[in-house]
């Protein structure tokens, strides 16, 4: 089979398209020929050995992915050849086949496409676990989204509407503040241009903001937490502006606020159960239309490089994806 690979650390476009040898389902496990993969930014970190799992090479980029079963192993009761699924498997679907362990997999709903399923995983999965288990917004309360118009940035967005929150989007450009608009915001920050903190406080009344989303990390971090309301939650995603913020720790004391880590891959680990019934509320919203992601563009497998660069350069509105079959 075909497989885009990572065989020393690089930029995008180090990958390169080999043949390898194709893998087998063993017990418990599902072996699926991969029809749509989809990129991530931290599928940028992992190829340069700057993330924090750091997978043995050569290995293949994308997390999550959607396809058809091929085979199933022993003691696999919930799959047959056949089924249309997606699933989130930590790495590696830039591939024509892929194994995973048959907990990993949901079924596509009637009416969802290839393209819909494959986005669902890691961003809305993420953003889903943060606003909802870790952010617990409720409905009524004001979420600001930082990296607004960004993968895991537009999940939130979409979903905090659909929860009843007000939510403020955050962004580098009006162009993409226009598109966070279209996802369901309410209001619009343009940071390269606006006081990210005197604008969060003006559109609250001065009374903050109850939940921050922020997967972009850098300068913005301090300014957000700012701006945070008595009891607010400040979640943290990611990284996407490179460095690590350090906020000082008399913030959320003044505060009475919280800082949250969101890792959603060690969540899927510890809590499976808790992140099926999460997956399943978006799978549902997917089938009835509530739930509408936004693919900015699909690449062919042999182009994954070009894919990459596309997030790595921070030029992307939504879900940027690969056709592999």
């Amino acid at each position: 089979m075909k497989a885009l690979l990572s065989k020393n650390p690089g930029p995008p476009s180090s990958l390169v398209i080999e043949e390898i040898d194709d893998p087998v389902a063993r017990k418990g496990q599902v072996l699926v020929r991969v029809n749509i993969a989809a990129l991530n930014f931290f599928d940028c970190l992992i190829i340069e050995d700057k993330y924090q799992f750091k997978p043995p090479r050569p290995f293949s980029i994308a997390a999550e992915m959607s396809g058809i079963v091929e085979n199933v192993g022993e003691g696999v009761s919930r799959f047959k050849a056949g089924d249309r699924v997606c699933g989130y498997v930590q790495g590696g679907t830039a591939r024509e086949l892929v194994v995973a362990q048959e907990a990993a997999l949901s079924h596509i709903p009637e009416g969802v496409t290839d393209e819909q399923a494959a986005c669902i995983m890691v961003t809305y999965g993420t953003s889903y676990h943060g606003i909802k288990d870790r952010g617990e917004l409720k409905k009524g309360e004001t979420l600001a989204v930082l990296g607004a118009s960004g993968g895991v940035g537009q999940a939130a967005v979409e979903l905090g509407k659909i929860m009843g929150a007000r939510v403020i989007a955050c962004a580098s450009s009006d162009d993409k503040l226009d598109f966070a608009r279209q996802c369901g915001a309410d209001e619009g920050i343009n940071y390269s241009q606006e006081d990210l903190k005197a604008r969060l406080k003006e559109l609250t009344n001065g009374n903050g903001v109850d939940v921050i989303y922020d997967p972009v990390g850098g300068d913005f971090s301090e300014a957000a937490f700012r701006s945070v309301a008595w009891g607010g939650r400040f979640l943290v995603i990611g990284f996407a502006a490179g460095p690590i913020p350090k906020i000082p720790l008399n913030l959320p004391l003044l505060k009475g606020a919280d800082l949250r880590g969101v890792f959603w891959g060690a969540f899927t680990a510890r809590h499976p159960d808790e992140n099926r019934k999460n997956i399943d509320d978006l799978l549902g919203w997917l089938a009835d239309g509530t739930l509408k992601p936004h693919v900015d563009s699909i690449f062919p497998l042999a182009e994954g490089g070009a894919a990459l660069e596309k997030i790595a350069a921070r030029d992307v509105k939504g879900k940027v994806l690969l056709r592999v079959n």
